[in-house]
């Protein structure tokens, strides 16, 4: 089942929040929206389910033009981060209710609930009410609730962003297994870059209401179409500065960084502009040189990697290394850059080498 979104356009209030967009979503596997809050993410996803009516633009769904049908006559299931449950209703009931709706007869509605309660750890909880239960249960009775309902289309918006973190992983494992049989489409939003490469999937980059890329998830992280994209999928966020490429080198403040080698060495000289995620950025070993040198901003340590932020030559930069390392704020600190794993844009941004 496909879902197609043609030149559609979305404003409220004199604003427009979704600017002339066009997708054809893949209809097995997961199409992920990746972006940050404010993205347009929420937004595109109610417009895909009828709950919003776009000012321009049409919705095809299975190959039939849906624009302005109104969600209750579509076959839609919807998660939110924030969980909503009937608060009157067991949790039992709160699952069932979108099957009692469709009067599905009571032996299927309780074989259906069973399984996706097991699912999601809910079989203990079946008999309480959602205001007896943790945050993260009700996140997963809401779930438990659109799953059941087996949807033609699923749209889950940052559906385990709630959740602790080990049921989060564990889900995330879950997910793709539990739609592989599923004859539906399903939309899945996020603010985290991992995540859309755990889940795999197409991965739509969105960028203040506009997708920016759309294509198979590694292809898109691997090889963003321009900078703004790669800084969508990339957290923490990708390093970029201004560069040239003279005689075979990178230059950097009239410094030579390293050879512009491999598939570098056939850009023709000229003004460029370095993309490095942070893991490409490291600190440098006290036995060998290094290619730039920056004064920390400040450092944050997580498990056993130093994440170090820092300015060079004006530029804000972010350095994750493995190690824990206490570095003071104003220390300047040298660091390594990974040059092989680099990505180079034109000065107007476009991709021009990966």
């Amino acid at each position: 089942m496909s879902l197609s979104l043609k030149n559609i356009v979305f404003r409220a209030e004199g604003r427009t929040l979704i600017y002339d967009t066009s997708v054809d979503l893949a209809p097995q596997g997961f199409n992920i929206l990746l972006g940050t809050t404010l993205a347009g993410k929420t937004t595109l996803m109610q417009i895909m389910a009828g709950l919003l009516k776009p000012a321009a633009g049409e919705i095809w769904f299975r190959g039939q033009n849906v624009t302005g049908v109104p969600v209750q006559k579509r076959n839609v299931s919807m998660v939110y981060q924030q969980f909503i449950n009937y608060p009157n209703m067991t949790v039992f009931d709160n699952i069932a209710s979108p099957l009692r709706v469709l009067k599905t007869p009571k032996a299927e509605i309780k074989a259906r609930v069973g399984p996706i309660a097991e699912l999601l750890r809910l079989t203990p909880f079946l008999q309480r009410k959602p205001a007896e239960l943790s945050g993260g249960q009700q996140q997963r009775c809401a779930m438990a609730r659109a799953l059941v309902k087996d949807a033609d289309l699923v749209l889950l918006d940052e559906p385990l962003a709630n959740l602790d973190y080990k049921l989060r992983e564990e889900l995330r494992d879950e997910l793709p297994r539990l739609f592989a049989d599923r004859d539906c489409t399903v939309v899945y939003a996020t603010t985290e870059p991992s995540e859309a490469l755990l889940l795999a999937g197409h991965t739509a980059a969105m960028h203040e209401g506009r997708i920016t890329q759309f294509g198979p998830s590694g292809d898109v992280y691997r090889r963003p179409i321009d900078i703004r994209t790669a800084q969508v999928f990339s957290e923490p966020p990708m390093n970029t500065v201004a560069i040239s490429k003279t005689d075979g080198q990178w230059v950097l403040d009239q410094a030579s960084i390293g050879a512009a080698s491999g598939a570098f060495a056939q850009l023709p000289d000229g003004a460029y502009r370095l993309g490095l995620r942070p893991h490409h950025v490291v600190l440098a070993d006290a036995h060998r040189p290094a290619q730039v040198q920056g004064t920390v901003q400040i450092t944050e340590i997580s498990g056993s990697e130093s994440i170090v932020h820092f300015d060079m030559n004006g530029e804000s930069w972010v350095s994750q290394s493995h190690g824990v390392h206490q570095l003071s704020v104003g220390q300047s600190v040298r660091f390594d850059l990974d040059l092989n794993h680099a990505l180079v844009f034109a000065p107007d941004g476009a991709l021009v080498q990966s």
